[in-house]
C-alpha cells in the first residue's frame, strides 16, 4: 500500500498513481501534510497557513 514519504500516512493507490511520477509508488506529500506542498521536484513548507 502507498504511503506519504512526508507523515507516513496511507494513501490510495489511485491517488498514488496520479501524483507521483512513474515508477514511483510512494507521494512525496498527501492531503493530510496541511504544512508542505509540492514545488515542482521538490517539497517545501507551505507560504500561508491551509485551512484544516
Amino acid at each position: 500500500m502507498p504511503e506519504c514519504q512526508n507523515c507516513g500516512a496511507f494513501v490510495t493507490e489511485t491517488y498514488a498513481r496520479v501524483f507521483t511520477p512513474r515508477g514511483v509508488e510512494d507521494p512525496r506529500v498527501c492531503p493530510d501534510c496541511q504544512d508542505k506542498i509540492r514545488d515542482g521536484a521538490k517539497v517545501r513548507d507551505a507560504r500561508s497557513p491551509r485551512d484544516p
